[in-house]
């Protein structure tokens, strides 16, 4: 762990190569899910010990990952100007094709794939029950436009960073009144499953609410104190390893507390990980293309197609929990969306990148 923050805290090398961090960012990933199934099967006691730490009994809402998140969100948070979202109506394009997406396509879509495979494709090697509960975590998991990760695929597209911060302070404040709603109609329409609205709205709270507002105001603190490009050149990127490290734990934790799950039905794991990726893929796809289609530039619609792809799955996995327990189909299938997140959107981020050359050039003088 200590040698993944040291990683990610140095400069991106020179020639606009990849640091150490971002090269090997599926390695660390994958030994921190490989890490969290070994800890869960080998420390069964201790790992039941830190699920039950909540927040209020019966909440389902697990304190150490809420902690993590709040760990890993709030540097985020503290790097996105929401004063930069008046001066979106300079390229209000990109902007709009990654709100359509999130909110009109991503959910719908992803319950119509979700549907299609567990009651149809797959119908002979699961149960009805079961088929309930993976369509309401596919749901969850693509209800939840991605925050923190956000930076990282932009980084790695060299997208518009101003651009990208605008996309997720947007998708941010729509989340916080959206996300609930968009739940509790699709997968009450989807499955037979009906979701607790307070249980949601607690979700929002603690796993956005919370994390907004500590990024806010520190982000406000700092600057009033050091100044703009002390903030920026030398306090946000000390951060950076709090939030690698919390990442990182949290994928930990994630897994543990799953692991029974994971290799008890892997094959089910399998079944779960196909509509997530195909639907992936399907809104990367149609993101690039319609910004393609509006000549919007590389710059940010590369990061536009990720975030329309990707997904919060920490708010997602934390959801599922609360919702149906943290052993139940639901979270598992959000768990599965954490587990191929990282490879599928690595391979949209190469796609971006060898498509540079389809966009129009960077206009100067662009905000």
């Amino acid at each position: 762990m200590l040698f993944v923050t040291q990683a990610v805290a140095q400069p991106v090398q020179a020639g606009g190569g990849l640091g150490t961090f971002e090269r090997y960012l599926s390695v660390w990933v994958a030994l921190c899910m490989v890490a969290g199934v070994v800890f869960g099967k080998l420390l069964p006691a201790a790992i039941a010990s830190l699920r039950g730490i909540e927040f209020g009994k019966g909440s389902q809402i697990n304190m150490p990952i809420a902690v993590l998140i709040w760990l890993m969100i709030t540097p985020m948070m503290m790097k996105v100007d929401f004063s930069s979202v008046r001066n979106v109506g300079r390229r209000p394009k990109g902007l709009l094709v990654t709100l359509f997406i999130n909110w009109v396509v991503k959910p719908f879509s992803m319950a119509l794939f979700a549907w299609a495979f567990f009651r149809v494709v797959f119908a002979h090697f699961i149960t009805t029950a079961e088929a309930d509960q993976y369509i309401a975590g596919c749901i969850i998991l693509a209800a939840a436009p991605c925050t923190a990760m956000v930076f990282v695929w932009s980084h790695l597209t060299k997208g518009d960073a101003a651009y990208t911060l605008v996309q997720v302070s947007v998708n941010d404040l729509i989340m916080l009144l959206l996300f609930v709603p968009i739940v509790q109609f699709l997968v009450h329409g989807a499955s037979s499953l009906t979701v607790p609205f307070n249980v949601l709205l607690t979700s929002v709270l603690v796993f956005i609410v919370v994390p907004l507002l500590a990024g806010v105001l520190l982000r406000s603190f700092l600057l009033r104190r050091h100044g703009m490009a002390r903030f920026e050149g030398v306090l946000l990127p000390k951060f950076a390893p709090v939030t690698i490290a919390a990442l990182l734990a949290t994928l930990v934790l994630i897994f543990a507390f799953q692991a029974d799950n994971i290799t008890g039905r892997f094959f089910h794991v399998v079944l779960i990980a196909v509509p997530i990726t195909l639907q992936v893929y399907f809104n990367a796809g149609l993101a690039y293309g319609l910004m393609k289609w509006l000549n919007v530039e590389h710059s940010v619609a590369a990061p536009g197609a990720l975030i329309g792809a990707s997904n919060f799955f920490e708010l997602a996995v934390a959801t599922a929990i609360a919702l149906f327990g943290p052993e139940s189909g639901a979270a598992l299938a959000t768990v599965v969306g954490v587990l191929v997140e990282v490879p599928v959107m690595l391979s949209v981020c190469t796609a971006c990148n060898r498509t540079r050359h389809w966009f129009p050039a960077p206009l100067r003088g662009n905000a």
